[in-house]
């Protein structure tokens, strides 16, 4: 049986990120121990608020240069917003991240949760977004922004489409399916962005003719939201293009029960980042009241990438005890009191850690 010892990096960010990746570090330590993998190595880096402080930079070339070394990260959240300039001006950590190392696809699950307080309980969905392209000015560009003004009242966007990076997120995605319930559906707006967006569609139908197994429909997006709206549960695995991802992603995740809840991991083919989508929320940071599950569930997605990357069923199994000891917990009615409950964060984390070693 293939298995081997992870070094992976931990960034702790900013606001509540001190508390759920600490929590998350727990989480993944008494999963790894409870499938008989190897133990993790850890290496905290400098990043966010206290690396400006400390190193003058959000992101400092030193915790760059050593991710590189590692076989994956866990990143905090970050209040970049409120970070003081030039800090505040230049692209985000995270964003610097995905940058770097061609994090291409951010993969995105919603799931309710039995026992929590989903809109749409039955919601199984996964977002594929792709993550270096499209109207997301940080990212389509070698160099500077894809945003410019030619006059104080006149601000313009690009929109960066390539057959090679759509074909790969499409690949990604189809992969993906194959491992769910064989079924992707195309989101894109072709009708009215007919090169750029049709270009989106067109690659995603040229690569489904290499996945004749898997089911294929496609939507515009503004009326992809109606059917998420009304039938959720319809839906397994959505690809689409970085701006639409995102905003289908955050939609998705209230459905199934609230960004607190909603995990993804930002990956390439080498390297991959679990990352919670929600931010940082400094206003209850150091209360003990943050919800860890989407950083949990993100390092229990790292830990799937990761069994599935090197053929490691242990690590693959440490992902799935992960994902079971959290839902446990919140059937058994142990959660934080953003869904209802009176749980500490460190009091979730005992639940689902008492979980996983009772599995």
């Amino acid at each position: 049986m293939t298995t081997r010892r992870y070094r992976l990096g931990v960034m702790l960010g900013d606001g509540i990120g001190p508390e759920i990746i600490p929590a998350s570090v727990r989480v993944v330590d008494a999963a790894l121990a409870a499938s008989a993998a190897e133990p993790v190595d850890w290496q905290e880096l400098p990043l966010g608020a206290s690396a400006i402080e400390e190193h003058g930079s959000a992101i400092p070339a030193a915790t760059m240069a050593a991710l590189a070394e590692l076989d994956g990260w866990l990143l905090g959240p970050h209040d970049s917003a409120a970070y003081p300039e030039p800090h505040r001006s230049q692209l985000n950590p995270s964003g610097t991240i995905r940058k770097q190392f061609d994090l291409y696809a951010n993969i995105r699950p919603a799931r309710g949760f039995e026992g929590g307080t989903a809109i749409a309980p039955d919601t199984d969905l996964v977002i594929v977004r792709e993550n270096t392209e499209g109207f997301y000015a940080d990212r389509n560009t070698y160099a500077g922004t894809g945003e410019f003004m030619p006059t104080p009242d006149v601000a313009i966007a690009m929109g960066v489409f390539t057959r090679p990076a759509i074909e790969r997120i499409a690949r990604a995605a189809f992969e993906l399916a194959r491992r769910r319930r064989n079924k992707v559906t195309i989101v894109h707006k072709a009708n009215v962005l007919q090169l750029t967006s049709g270009l989106f569609k067109r690659v995603c139908l040229e690569v489904a003719e290499g996945y004749p197994d898997v089911e294929v429909d496609d939507f515009h997006i503004d009326a992809m939201t109606v059917h998420l709206l009304r039938r959720a549960s319809s839906f397994d695995v959505v690809v689409a293009e970085n701006m639409f991802g995102d905003i289908l992603s955050d939609m998705a995740g209230e459905l199934a029960g609230s960004l607190g809840i909603a995990p993804s991991v930002n990956a390439s083919d080498e390297r991959a980042m679990a990352q919670a989508a929600h931010g940082s929320a400094p206003d209850i940071a150091g209360t003990g009241l943050a919800n860890p599950i989407a950083m949990i569930l993100s390092s229990g997605m790292l830990l799937d990438w990761m069994g599935t990357r090197y053929g490691d069923i242990r690590a693959a199994d440490a992902g799935v005890r992960v994902e079971d000891a959290v839902r446990a917990a919140v059937r058994g009615g142990v959660s934080t009191r953003d869904l209802g409950g009176e749980a500490s964060t460190d009091e979730f984390t005992d639940a689902v850690v008492e979980r996983i070693a009772a599995s």
